[in-house]
C-alpha cells in the first residue's frame, strides 16, 4: 500500500497525506487530518521509514550510548524515561552499550551518526565524569547522569541537595550528636563528594557535626567490616548516614550482631532508594535517584524548542520509611 493510495482514497494530495502521517503541523484542518488517519488505518498503511529517512535525512530516532545501564542493576529507569520522552516527540530510541570501552563507544557513535539519528544521549550507570564523545558529526549531544569538560548540556542528580535531605531527616528527628557517616568520599567520586558536602552543610546549619566517618568501599561486606570493627572498639552511634543502600545493608548486619536495633537504638538513612531499601527490616529511609526524570529531561533537552542549560540539577526524591526515630534517652 502506497502513500498515493491513501491520498486518493482520502481525497487529498499526496503532500497533504504525507504531512498528516508524519505528524507535521502545516495548518491542515482537523477534519482533513482525521480523514487521512482513518483512511490509513482502513488501508493498513505502513510508511517506509527507511525511504523517508533517506529522503528527509531525519530518521526520527535518538541514539543512547551508555556504559552498562541496560545490563546493570540501576539504569532501567534512565532508559524508560528517555524512551517515554522520545515517543512523546514521535521518535524512537536506539540503545547501545560500550561496557566502558572508549574504542567501542566511538564505533557505536559512528554507527548511530551513519543511521542519521536526530541526536545522541551519552549516559552512565553511575554519576560520573566522562571524556567527550568523538565523531558526533555535529549532532546535538546531551550527557545523562554524567559530566564532561566538553560544552554539552548535562542532566545530573543534585547530589549536594540530596546530602542535605539525608542529614535533614536525621536532624529533624532530633539528632545532634553521635552522627556517623559510612562510605568513602574520594575526590573522583561525584556522588560521594556531593553527598558529603550536603550532609556537612546541613548538619552545620543545625549545630551538629559528624562525630565519625568510617571510610569503605560502597559494598555490604566492606561496610559490615568497618562498622563491626568500630563497634567492637566501643563506638556507639546514635544515627548513621550511609552513602548508598548497599552500605546500609552491611551496617544493619553489624548493628544487629551487637544487639543494637534500628531505629530504637540507632537511626539509619541512605541513598539510591534501590530495592534493598524497601526489602530491609525495618524499611530503610533513602534519598532516591531521579532516573526516570533525568532520562526524560535528557531527551527533552535534545528535542525541545528551547536551548537547554549547561547543567540541569535534578532533585533527588526523599523516601522516608521506618529506619529513623528520635534519639534514645
Amino acid at each position: 500500500m502506497r502513500l498515493r493510495d491513501v491520498a486518493e482514497r482520502a481525497g487529498v494530495s499526496p503532500t497533504t497525506a504525507s504531512f498528516v502521517l508524519s505528524g507535521r503541523d502545516m495548518r491542515i484542518s482537523e477534519e482533513t487530518r482525521q480523514r487521512v488517519l482513518r483512511t490509513a488505518r482502513e488501508l493498513d498503511y505502513r510508511p517506509n521509514l527507511a525511504a523517508r529517512s533517506l529522503r528527509t535525512q531525519d530518521s526520527r530516532t535518538i541514539g543512547l550510548v551508555a556504559d552498562t545501564i541496560a545490563t546493570g542493576h540501576y539504569g532501567g529507569e534512565l532508559i524508560r524515561g528517555s524512551m517515554t520522552a522520545a515517543l512523546k516527540h514521535g521518535h524512537r530510541l536506539l540503545v547501545c552499550e560500550s561496557e566502558g570501552d572508549p574504542s567501542l563507544q566511538a564505533a557505536l557513535v559512528e554507527d548511530l551518526v551513519g543511521r542519521q539519528v536526530s541526536g545522541l544521549v551519552v549516559a552512565t550507570s553511575s554519576h560520573d565524569r566522562v571524556s567527550a564523545p568523538r565523531g558526533t558529526g555535529g549532532l546535538p549531544v546531551v550527557l545523562l547522569n554524567c559530566r564532561s569538560d566538553a560544552p554539552y548540556p548535562a542532566i545530573v542528580p543534585d547530589e549536594v541537595a540530596g546530602g542535605r535531605a539525608a542529614a535533614g531527616l536525621v536532624v529533624r528527628a532530633g539528632h545532634r550528636r553521635g552522627i556517623w557517616l559510612v562510605g568513602e568520599t574520594p575526590a573522583s567520586s561525584l556522588p560521594g563528594t556531593g553527598r558529603f558536602e550536603g550532609i556537612v552543610a546541613e548538619l552545620a546549619g543545625a549545630g551538629a557535626v559528624l562525630d565519625e566517618q568510617l571510610s569503605c568501599k560502597w559494598w555490604p561486606e566492606a561496610a559490615y567490616d568497618v562498622m563491626a570493627q568500630a563497634l567492637a572498639g566501643g563506638g556507639r552511634p546514635r544515627a548513621v548516614v550511609c552513602l548508598n543502600d548497599r552500605i546500609a545493608f552491611g551496617v544493619y548486619q553489624a548493628l544487629a550482631e551487637v544487639g543494637l536495633e534500628v531505629p530504637r537504638d540507632v537511626s539509619v538513612v541512605s541513598f539510591d532508594d534501590s530495592e534493598l531499601a524497601s526489602w530491609l527490616r525495618p524499611s530503610l529511609s533513602s534519598i532516591g535517584l531521579p532516573q526516570f526524570e533525568m532520562g526524560r529531561l535528557a531527551v527533552e533537552a535534545l528535542l525541545g524548542t528551547e536551548a537547554p542549560p549547561a547543567e540541569r540539577l535534578v532533585p533527588m526524591p526523599v523516601r522516608a520509611r521506618d529506619s529513623i526515630a528520635p534519639p534514645a534517652v
